[in-house]
């Protein structure tokens, strides 16, 4: 994508990001530029600073996936981190749930990084992301895992319980349920809440003994 090009996306992006129908049309455009987003991938991380996180989101979601497509240069990491931490925090729900798959990719090479670098640093991220992904309180998304990982390398155990108190009725993918399970059940045993980690742990053996032995095949 020449970088003129670019550059009217990001226009087309700050312009259209009002209505559901400007936002519905401005979708449109961004699928269509997808292939060339990551062709010229990192020469995006410039624009950036001219979108909103919050009021351009789906655009700036659309950027930011494109820019962590590939390898990322070590000298770009630190920037991109610290950019996905904002706009994670910052984006519209409605916005992102138009591109959930995206928002999903992007928050897991942020979490990933987080590990690598500062746990610490992906936990309010993270359960922020939580929070926009879930249909409703009793949906686990499939970042509830990788939240709870987070939370447990950070020693973060009271943070992590905000999510354990959810009653969970709706679940994506079986392999969420059992890391969402097991996770949850260490965090409660650094808590000392026993009676709610042997609950969460006998799952754990149940989903991989009886219901879904098939998970880690």
């Amino acid at each position: 994508m020449a970088m003129n090009t670019a550059e009217s996306l990001v226009t087309q992006i700050q312009g259209l990001s009002g209505s559901a129908s400007d936002i519905s049309a401005l979708h449109d455009c961004l699928k269509q530029a997808e292939d060339s987003l990551r062709n010229d991938a990192l020469r995006l991380v410039p624009l950036l600073n001219h979108l909103d996180p919050a009021l351009h989101s789906l655009g700036y979601l659309y950027f930011l996936d494109a820019c962590t497509s590939g390898a990322v240069p070590e000298d770009l990491v630190e920037e991109l981190v610290l950019i996905t931490a904002r706009f994670i925090t910052s984006c519209a729900a409605e916005q992102i749930c138009l591109a959930p798959t995206k928002f999903i990719v992007v928050c897991k090479k942020f979490k990933e990084q987080a590990v690598l670098r500062a746990p610490i640093r992906g936990v309010a991220p993270l359960l922020a992301a939580v929070r926009k992904l879930q249909s409703s309180p009793e949906h686990l998304t499939t970042l509830h895992p990788d939240f709870l990982q987070l939370c447990l390398l950070a020693k973060c155990y009271k943070v992590g319980l905000t999510i354990l108190k959810d009653d969970i009725f709706e679940v994506d993918q079986p392999r969420d349920l059992f890391l969402y399970c097991y996770y949850g059940g260490m965090i409660c045993i650094g808590q000392k809440h026993f009676q709610k980690a042997l609950e969460l742990l006998h799952n754990v053996h149940h989903l991989f003994s009886h219901q879904y032995p098939q998970l880690w095949q």
